[in-house]
């Protein structure tokens, strides 16, 4: 039995009095490992304590706190300056999402666009989105896209894309060389092993072909820089050691605004489509992409010479797939796609198919989505669905939700696929726009409806 006298413990003998000293001992470890991180400067080692070192700084002075706290021994007051904002910042939920580089991954919104998606019921939620303003250090350049991944990997596939693409594509601008590299040569460098001698030239869309207008000189370099980008990601999931791409891939369509121009990659089967006015002033859909399905016929003989095969399932007489030529695997719904290394040398390729649009004054959004959407909503529905949205930051979730009840209404007995949607609008005068008020209306639109979230 312990003797307490005047409310102190006196310290046990024996084998205890050593486990007791060892214990002192930690603690006194811990908090000499405490006492030089505080002595840090918060300047200095800002970076660390919030994660964007890429150490994981923010990581071990957690684990630190909650150590010291479990052994009942107080927080150092000269600590607490890097556990306290950390908590508070784990607390507000913010994330990689938040616009302060001009990047937005997640649901929210900023001065000139609004990005959403929500799981469907397949399982975890496969579709990525990314809102990149000031792309390229430039004030007048935005590049949007979303991606729909497929596949047991599709989900890392098409996160994968969404972090990497707009980066190879950010380095090749830069580049004079790729300026004055022939669009030929990048597309003949895209055969790779022999898979594919030349590419079938139906496939590659020319500037220019929009009826509004030609396009400017710079953007044939802009086009070879994205074909060079979509090779070299196509090249990165082949060699990634983490994410199996054989059976698993990921759309992408993306838009490059600069000033009032428009370039659109797209690659598979989600789609882009432009919100004008047509002469009587009455808003009006223009879909500025193609789905690049197998039943188009330049697709498909592109792929039935290259030996793979395509027919649809019995359940299924509307939907042509895409066939291994002596397995019926793995069945893929698109003709184009990154990823998908299994019928690579069949037929599936990951050029995009590339295209301009000027911006005029008629013109007010473009909006890319994923086929969850397009699968249940038209192209007039969905410009009609973003023009009665109460405000501009809430418009992308405006057409999830829509295409959400769509699906419960009109495919009761399916399972509803993923959604996501990004909302580019183009005649936004960010000047007059606080930095904060896309944010805040897109969370008092959140406030009026529940959802399922990503």
């Amino acid at each position: 039995m312990v003797a307490v006298t005047a409310g102190r413990r006196r310290r046990p003998g024996g084998c205890a009095a050593g486990h007791y000293h060892h214990q002192q001992q930690q603690q006194q470890r811990l908090l000499a490992v405490a006492a030089r991180l505080a002595a840090a400067k918060p300047a200095a080692t800002e970076a660390t304590v919030y994660g964007g070192g890429g150490g994981g700084g923010g990581c071990c002075l957690e684990f630190l706190d909650c150590v010291l706290r479990a052994m009942g021994v107080a927080t150092p007051a000269e600590f607490r300056w890097a556990a306290r904002p950390m908590r508070r910042r784990r607390r507000a939920g913010l994330s990689s999402s938040s616009p302060r580089d001009g990047r937005i991954a997640g649901n929210g919104a900023s001065a000139s666009a609004s990005l959403y998606t929500m799981r469907g019921n397949k399982g975890v939620n496969q579709d990525a989105m990314l809102v990149w303003e000031n792309f390229c250090s430039k004030d007048d350049t935005i590049f949007c896209g979303v991606f729909d991944g497929h596949g047991p990997y599709g989900h890392l596939v098409s996160k994968r894309v969404r972090d990497l693409l707009p980066m190879k594509l950010s380095a090749n601008l830069g580049r004079n060389e790729h300026k004055e590299t022939s669009t030929s040569i990048v597309t003949s460098s895209l055969t790779e092993g022999g898979a594919t001698e030349c590419m079938d030239r139906d496939t590659e869309t020319p500037l220019g072909t929009e009826e509004n207008g030609e396009y400017h000189e710079m953007f044939a370099a802009l086009r070879t820089s994205l074909l060079r980008a979509f090779y070299v990601m196509d090249r990165d999931l082949k060699v990634h050691k983490s994410i199996d791409s054989v059976f698993s891939g990921t759309t992408a369509v993306t838009v490059i605004k600069q000033g009032r121009d428009l370039l659109i990659g797209n690659l598979g089967d989600s789609r882009a489509v432009l919100g004008t006015r047509d002469e009587y002033d009455q808003l009006m859909a223009l879909q500025l992409t193609v789905d690049l399905k197998p039943t188009i016929p330049s697709e498909a003989a592109r792929i039935r010479e290259r030996s793979g095969r395509i027919f649809s399932l019995p359940d299924e007489p509307d939907v042509a797939r895409v066939w291994l030529p002596k397995y019926n695997m793995p069945g893929l719904a698109m003709a184009r796609a990154f990823g998908d290394f299994c019928l690579k040398d069949y037929g599936l390729i990951s050029m995009p198919d590339v295209s301009y649009h000027h911006i005029t004054e008629k013109d007010e959004f473009v909006v890319l989505a994923t086929d969850g959407v397009w699968d249940v909503l038209s192209n007039a529905e969905v410009i009609s669905i973003i023009s009665q949205a109460k405000s501009e930051a809430s418009a992308a979730r405006f057409v999830v939700e829509s295409a959400q009840r769509a699906w419960r209404t009109r495919f009761p007995t399916s399972k509803i696929d993923d959604c996501a949607v990004v909302c580019l609008f183009l005649n936004t005068d960010a000047k007059n726009k606080s930095p904060g008020s896309g944010t805040k209306d897109l969370a008092n639109a959140i406030e009026l409806g529940g959802g399922n979230h990503s």
